[in-house]
């Protein structure tokens, strides 16, 4: 999902008697900036990832949480302007439970006088409805891989901008949260999938030279006779 794969070291106590190390590990939760996750400049956005198994060395991660820096909200909330707000819980492809929050200005028109924004009550009602129905399109059609592809780039935000400039136009529209509020069973597949290191299925040349999908761990028939 990111570009860096490895984001720092955590301690652990040593396994001791019916104390297993990697129990220990499972559940913890790393706060991690966007930017050192993609190795760009955008440091406004934190990450929640949480342990969800331990391979040798190795903890491997999942997606359990976003939010903006404290100091990137105040900064945007100004006077003379309408602050929007939605939030919805939406389900994911793959069975997690999400609640995504939404943050929206109101500006000024182009050559407005005018000092003040502020949008009617009617419109805000109307922003806010648009605004958790894209939410809750972009998140239901997709799994959770796909939906933190598109928490990067904040495309969701974007989306919202663009098909609220027919009620009001709107700036610094972010999805400004995001909580992981139910989780499927844990699948180490799924996992490993995610870390791009167990795809579900590859592929295999035949004799023939065709190229046939087979599942992981594929084991051929027994013939009866040879």
């Amino acid at each position: 999902m990111f570009a860096v794969r490895q984001i720092g070291k955590t301690l652990v106590t040593r396994t001791q008697g019916t104390k297993i190390a990697s129990d220990g590990l499972k559940g913890r939760v790393f706060e991690c900036a966007l930017a050192d996750l993609q190795n760009d400049e955008i440091s406004f956005r934190k990450f929640k990832l949480m342990a969800e198994d331990v391979q040798g060395r190795n903890v491997l991660t999942n997606f359990h949480g976003m939010n903006l820096t404290t100091d990137k909200l105040r900064s945007m909330v100004k006077k003379w302007q309408t602050l929007i707000e939605a939030n919805v819980d939406v389900k994911t492809t793959d069975g997690y439970l999400l609640r995504v929050f939404c943050i929206g200005f109101t500006k000024k028109r182009q050559n407005q006088i005018k000092k003040t924004c502020y949008a009617q009550s009617t419109q805000v009602r109307a922003i806010r409805k648009k605004m958790v129905e894209i939410m809750m399109r972009e998140v239901s059609s997709n799994d959770l891989k796909d939906v933190v592809t598109k928490l990067i780039p904040d495309s969701i935000g974007k989306d919202i901008e663009k098909a609220c400039q027919g009620i009001f136009p709107l700036h610094d529209v972010l999805i400004r949260k995001v909580k992981v509020l139910k989780k499927p069973k844990f699948d180490v597949g799924r996992l490993m999938e995610m870390h791009g290191e167990g795809s579900g299925t590859k592929t295999v040349v035949t004799e023939t030279g065709e190229k046939v999908e087979r599942p992981e761990g594929y084991e051929p028939p027994v013939m009866e006779t040879v």
